[in-house]
């Protein structure tokens, strides 16, 4: 389970988002981190009941930084007000993975490929091309429909890519740059006891996705 304190940091941080604040409660930051990083340790161990790969992965080396990158952004705030964890998704052998979000009524489960590169995208959209019927019956599980509501078409080509058929009846699937799906977490959910057991049960949802995002590369 995540602290109350923890989100409560978040909440005031983005109030107080500022160098001199920070460097002033940089303590209730580190507590906040290792609360966030406690939980991934237990969150690795369940994942792990069904994907061993999981096990590989450095916790700390998991926690994105929350220091914003403000070189190229009209925002111009210091800080990140969330704590983002990738658990694969290009940390560490496998390109598919889950990410855990925390944010005050924001957090949401991911899972996936993310925006990979050129090369690793076309053979994903060869995969899915070749084995269409596989990548539908996937989708269509239970369990995998009752925690996400398709993959994100957040980022997608206009037009289908070169190299495959205009009329192609995966066409809709091969225009995307990424392939991912969220379920979206509650404040309360983040709380639970039993919090890292119920996420791992929807990460397990991911894997056979993730698997088949996979295939090309082994």
């Amino acid at each position: 389970m995540i602290k109350n304190e923890t989100l409560s940091f978040l909440k005031t941080l983005e109030r107080n988002n500022n160098r001199v604040w920070f460097n002033e409660n940089k303590d209730q930051y580190e507590k906040a981190k290792d609360d966030v990083l406690s939980f991934v340790e237990t969150l690795i161990q369940e994942i792990a009941e069904f994907d061993e790969e999981i096990l590989k992965i450095d916790p700390k080396k998991s926690l994105f930084r929350i220091y914003r990158d403000t070189r190229f952004s009209k925002d111009k705030t210091p800080y990140k007000t969330h704590f983002g964890v990738s658990l694969g998704m290009g940390k560490g052998s496998k390109i598919s993975g889950y990410y855990l979000h925390i944010e005050p009524g924001k957090s949401f489960l991911a899972g996936g490929v993310y925006n990979p590169e050129p090369a690793i995208l076309k053979e994903i959209r060869k995969e899915i091309s070749a084995s269409g019927d596989d990548f539908l019956k996937i989708l269509e599980q239970n369990d995998f429909r009752n925690n996400f509501r398709g993959l994100s078409v957040e980022s997608k080509l206009k037009r289908v890519p070169t190299g495959f058929e205009k009329n192609h009846p995966m066409a809709e699937y091969l225009k995307l740059k990424s392939f991912t799906v969220s379920h979206p977490v509650s404040d309360d959910s983040l709380f639970a006891r039993e919090a890292a057991k119920n996420f791992a049960e929807i990460f397990r949802s991911i894997q056979p996705l993730n698997n088949f995002l996979e295939l090309p590369f082994h």
